[in-house]
């Protein structure tokens, strides 16, 4: 008995062994190496990725011309309902990461919100099919008469389910895909670095299929068709990531990070009346010399939260035992977790302006290249198939960065390429020139439209070629790639080991917040002046560009000092700790 219990630690603890260690298969049971895992597992996975860049995309890149075309709203209106949409998909990130952390699993919190994904888009399809869902078309000289409320509150309820479903699925996808692998395992550790390469990919997939394929078929064949298309493969790659589910292997979870946060800070609020001195040794710690955060001595009053303040920390457990309450105490370690997360916020709050840039790309931008010449030959180009050049300047740019950047960079520099934060403030720059280039843009097509119309709408295309947009998308396209990249390596590379999950969330919600900064502005903007009128030929969009430009310049600047702030490495000595202090 006593052999048979060696050889099953053995297997259990990963060297070498057949059993995963901190994985389960469906059963609950210890994930067995050679069964489950791997690429087949992380590959079924994929898809369920690759439908909901094609659904959200799809959706989001051609919704503002079906706004002002067909539901006949103002040009700043359909914009805000764009990016209001992608912003709450994206803040919907942190409820997903929450209850897969909490309550449901990763597993099942990706299927049961790619489900409601599909119901959601499924449901746009059937309301854009239905002449009771929209206003009647726009003709015999009369005013377009708007959407009721009643059909936006229809839209509405669609595009927020299909936001809900959105959000819930995404913050799982990529950490589901990476349990497939063993961090412990070279082999394994070496093909978990490939597939976040394959997940990108992915993401650019089916972005560059919903821009094109997707779009044409919605402007050609019919909105209806293209969403029901996207309904019917969200469901295929439901069931065919369903069907491996006896290859998964799923980690345990150790609580969600944002209760771990919200209980530092808590016990840190409680315990601020605290007046004596502390050192570092007189805090409370209850893990492993192995697992433990050094101490560091900045943000110095969350260190109330690891003061013991004997009995009155203490409540009495379900086997009558009293053990710390963690709502009045935490470890060292826990509130250097909340601390390592403190020092992320910088940058974070510096890198939002970037995605309400980029959000000027799917909404404005499309309805630009909707009153310019996109013919080409005998092929008149979809006004958001435009955003393609995006998907094109991202992999072109990684390309470049792969093969060109990083062995110029080895062999003038010895460094493997630019640090997350070199990416991020090239990333900002682009988007500045982008800004520019945009602006001058449409000063040239607004001179045109004032010759040929008078400055009036005209149902004609404008004598002018869509490419000369092509600078613009080709400039934010390349800046997304830099920034992506580099917020991504920067949040899970600085973020505690057991907060990951929450760490691309947060990475996140800068887009979230992008896009709901956009409608902000669009909104003051349009309240303020009259750059920003009906319809976008009657609009002063190349003076609103040139704001986003000036306000980007301030950005970098202050980027660039929370950037040195970051890669200031903060005193790990025990010093002694003033309560009074602030953080």
């Amino acid at each position: 008995m006593e052999g048979k219990k060696t050889t099953e630690m053995s297997q259990w603890s990963g060297g070498g062994g057949n059993m995963v260690r901190d994985a389960v298969d469906y059963r609950g049971c210890p994930a067995d190496r050679s069964k489950t895992g791997g690429w087949v597992a992380a590959a079924l996975v994929l898809g369920i990725e690759l439908c909901e860049r094609l659904s959200t995309m799809g959706i989001a890149v051609n919704l503002v011309t079906y706004l002002t075309g067909t539901m006949h709203l103002p040009s700043a209106a359909a914009a805000n309902v764009v990016t209001d949409f992608m912003g709450t998909s994206f803040l919907l990130c942190l409820l997903g990461g929450f209850l897969a952390d909490s309550f449901l699993g990763r597993y099942l919190t990706i299927a049961v919100f790619a489900l409601v994904q599909a119901i959601g888009t499924g449901f746009l399809a059937v309301s854009t099919l239905l002449r009771q869902l929209r206003p009647p078309p726009c003709g015999g000289g009369a005013p377009c008469e708007q959407a009721t409320p009643v059909q936006m509150g229809v839209l509405y309820a669609c595009l927020y389910l299909i936001a809900l479903g959105t959000g819930g699925l995404k913050s799982s996808v990529s950490g589901f895909g990476t349990d497939q692998f063993d961090e412990r395992d070279e082999r394994e550790r070496t093909a978990m670095s490939l597939f976040f390469n394959r997940f990108f990919f992915f993401i650019s997939l089916g972005t560059l299929i919903a821009v094109t394929v997707l779009v044409y078929i919605q402007d050609h064949v019919g909105r209806s068709w293209a969403y029901g298309i996207c309904a019917g493969a969200m469901l295929i790659a439901i069931s065919v990531f369903l069907s491996g589910t006896r290859k998964y292997r799923n980690k345990r979870s150790s609580g969600s990070p944002i209760v771990h946060i919200l209980q530092v800070l808590v016990a840190a609020a409680r315990k601020r009346g605290l007046k004596q001195p502390l050192t570092a040794a007189a805090l409370y710690e209850d893990r492993p010399d192995h697992a433990r955060i050094p101490h560091t001595v900045q943000f110095p009053c969350l260190d109330r939260a690891a003061v013991m303040a004997g009995e009155d920390d203490n409540e009495v457990g379900p086997d009558g035992q009293a053990a710390p309450n963690p709502w009045k105490l935490c470890s060292v370690s826990r509130v250097e977790e909340v601390k390592m997360l403190a020092r992320l916020m910088p940058v974070w709050a510096t890198t939002i302006l970037f995605w309400t840039i980029y959000a000027q790309m799917i909404t404005f931008s499309v309805e630009q290249a909707n009153t310019m010449d996109r013919r080409m030959g005998s092929f008149e180009i979809p006004a958001a198939s435009l955003t393609a050049f995006f998907v094109g300047a991202v992999m072109i740019t990684l390309a470049v960065y792969d093969r060109v950047i990083i062995p110029l960079c080895q062999t003038l520099t010895g460094r493997q390429g630019f640090t997350n934060l070199e990416k991020i403030g090239l990333g900002l720059a682009l988007s500045i020139v982008g800004m520019a280039a945009a602006a001058l843009c449409e000063k040239k097509r607004l001179a045109v439209a004032a010759a040929t119309t008078g400055g009036a709408s005209a149902a004609a295309a404008l004598p002018i070629s869509v490419f000369l947009l092509t600078p613009q998308f080709l400039l934010v396209g390349a800046g997304e790639a830099f920034i992506y990249t580099g917020q991504l390596d920067f949040f899970i590379t600085r973020s505690p080991k057991g907060m990951k999950t929450m760490s691309t969330g947060l990475f996140l919600t800068t887009l979230s917040l992008g896009f709901f900064l956009s409608s902000a502005l669009v909104s003051l903007v349009k309240g303020a002046t009259p750059w920003l009128g009906d319809t976008i030929n009657r609009s002063r969009l190349d003076y609103f560009y040139w704001l986003l430009a000036v306000l980007s310049v301030v950005n970098l600047a202050a980027y660039l000092v929370c950037a040195k702030w970051a890669t200031t490495k903060p005193a790990e000595q025990p010093q002694p700790v003033d309560a009074d202090d602030k953080c």
